[in-house]
């Protein structure tokens, strides 16, 4: 292994001296806050002492500079991205290069992830195009009443909460669509009464986004909590019957993860919802502290492939900041919440 991004040799790091346990090096905070202000902002919030002002001074950049900036810049004249909602307009079903992440759909989700602000006058210039021209390839339903895929309706819902658009028409039908397990699945239309984690998180995401804007209900509440339930029965990737690893791929930190479901991801439903950590996490905890790398970073894995905007970081194996960030505040909830004695080095 050569010299990190860090420029630092990993024999030169020893012991914990990055972990979270100690306060997190001037050398790694700088690596992290030399990047994107969509990166920034989240560094500086959540990781530093920085004052209120200079986190939402830094936030404010997304949307005129750098990769904000460049998604708000990529829009079609009437609002949309590439022609299409779930998809681009002249896509036509080929997934052989990867599924496209350029259209309407993931591109406002990319937004959301970068943190931009909603209530800036170009983003909500956007989104009124978003509501007045964007129809789902599924029936014409406008944007953000969703289709009929829980997985993506989930997450519309996490735009509509994000954006200040209503959503609790959506809300309900998610509502009525929980499994018996706690668990969703997008082929339950097809007749399947087994959960997939995959179409979990996406509702789970967007309940727990719907509740934080507007208070939620009783009856979303009590359902987000069935959910989470159904991913800490399985210790966030084991299967209920046997323990085994329910997929291999769910062990590797994909960003942005997009529709799929890895560990870190779920960790970070959890750390969102800001409760006191289950017991049951604390396997998945391990696993995430296991893969920090002896220069304090994580890596990117498992990119999912299709076309993008643009590419934020350098690739499968590299080192990555949004993942190290990820990563880093999930370990730092997490050892908060659960008042744990930090061990000495």
């Amino acid at each position: 292994m050569g010299r990190s991004p860090l420029g630092i040799e990993p024999a030169e790091v020893s012991g914990e001296s990055y972990g979270v346990w100690v306060e997190l090096s001037a050398t790694l905070t700088g690596w992290l806050l030399d990047s994107d202000p969509s990166l920034r902002w989240q560094v500086l919030r959540d990781l530093t002492d920085a004052s209120a002002a200079e986190v939402a001074a830094e936030r404010a950049r997304v949307t005129t500079e750098g990769w904000g900036a460049q998604l708000l810049a990529a829009a079609d004249e009437d609002g949309r991205w590439a022609g299409g909602a779930c998809f681009p307009g002249d896509f036509r079903g080929d997934f052989s290069d990867g599924q496209p992440w350029t259209s309407t759909y993931p591109t406002l989700l990319l937004m959301r992830e970068l943190g931009i602000d909603p209530a800036s006058e170009a983003v909500r210039r956007s989104i009124a195009l978003v509501r007045k021209n964007c129809r789902w390839e599924h029936a014409g339903q406008p944007f953000f009443d969703g289709e009929v895929e829980p997985c993506i309706n989930g997450r519309t819902v996490a735009l509509g909460a994000f954006f200040g658009v209503p959503v609790e028409d959506l809300v309900a039908r998610l509502l009525g669509e929980q499994l018996a397990d706690g668990g969703r699945n997008c082929e339950v239309e097809n007749g399947s009464l087994r959960s997939s984690f995959h179409t979990t998180m996406c509702v789970l995401d967007g309940l727990l986004a719907y509740e934080q804007a507007t208070g939620g209900t009783p009856e979303s509440t009590a359902a987000r909590r069935r959910g989470e339930e159904y991913l800490l029965e399985r210790r966030l990737y084991r299967r209920l019957s046997t323990g085994e690893v329910i997929d291999p791929d769910w062990l590797r930190f994909s960003f942005p993860t997009q529709w799929h479901y890895d560990v870190l991801r779920g960790l970070e439903h959890f750390r969102a919802a800001d409760g006191a950590p289950d017991p049951r996490l604390a396997e998945a905890i391990e696993l995430v502290r296991g893969k920090q790398q002896a220069d304090g970073t994580w890596l990117l894995e498992n990119p999912h492939r299709g076309a993008v905007h643009f590419v934020m970081e350098e690739g499968d194996g590299q080192p990555s900041r949004w993942n190290t960030l990820r990563a880093l505040r999930v370990l730092d909830w997490y050892e908060d919440r659960s008042a744990r004695v930090r061990p000495q080095p």
